[in-house]
């Protein structure tokens, strides 16, 4: 058996540290070996640990986490990237594609959101340690992290509890998600099925990668959880 990959968290908020090393313990072949909340303790860790794994913020106390990037390219040349951030600007993209970041994560994080993007770097880095040579299409999956989003179509034979006409009576309200998503509540609204039909049918969506959830935090009460295409 391989050995875990180290991981090293760069994240200036304590609590949020705490969240991503939970959720990288709950992923089996991981394991974090330190935690940075600024700029230069991360230059220190990085040179010290050599970590195979950073999860890096953007907003530092003493510096942008994107300009760490070349630093780690110079000295943890085996290290990989994935930003963990609410950074949206597009010089930070831009930085962060030319840089080779091997994912991009928008806050607010969700454990599912978390878990996939682990698991295909996981799956990846298993395929390079464990083979010689790649096949065309092993080869440009590693540029490819999901299915393409231009149609949901039904494609999967159903499970049971799942109604192929319900299934698609809810692809139909799906397929015309905009950028701020879909709750249960406007499912329900929009199909005519009840709520907690809508969530069993929207997480089934989940497992078989068409959709994605994110909880949204509000300025009060409890965080909402909406639906989005991949």
């Amino acid at each position: 058996m391989s050995q875990p990959t180290e991981v090293l968290i760069v994240e200036d908020d304590v609590r949020i540290a705490e969240i991503h090393r939970r959720f990288t313990e709950k992923i089996g072949g991981f394991t974090v070996v330190g935690t940075a909340t600024n700029g230069e303790q991360a230059k220190e860790w990085i040179e010290l640990v050599q970590p195979q794994l950073i999860l890096l913020d953007v907003y530092l106390p003493d510096m942008r986490g994107i300009d760490l990037v070349p630093f780690i390219r110079e000295n943890a040349k085996e290290a990989d990237i994935i930003m963990i951030t609410a950074a949206s600007e597009v010089d930070v993209v831009r930085h962060a594609m030319r840089g080779g970041v091997f994912d991009y994560i928008v806050k607010p994080l969700t454990f599912d959101r978390f878990k996939r993007s682990l698991e295909h770097y996981r799956s990846k880095m298993q395929q390079l340690e464990q083979q010689e040579k790649l096949s065309p299409d092993q080869i440009e999956g590693f540029w490819s992290t999901g299915a393409p989003s231009a149609a949901i179509s039904m494609t999967d034979a159903s499970p049971k509890g799942i109604d192929p006409l319900t299934l698609e009576k809810i692809l139909k309200c799906v397929s015309g998600i905009g950028e701020e998503g879909i709750t249960a509540e406007l499912l329900s609204q929009e199909s005519g099925v009840s709520r907690s039909t809508a969530r069993r049918y929207l997480e089934y969506l989940i497992s078989q990668r068409k959709i994605y959830a994110e909880l949204i935090y509000g300025n009060v009460g409890r965080p909402e959880r909406r639906y989005f295409q991949v």
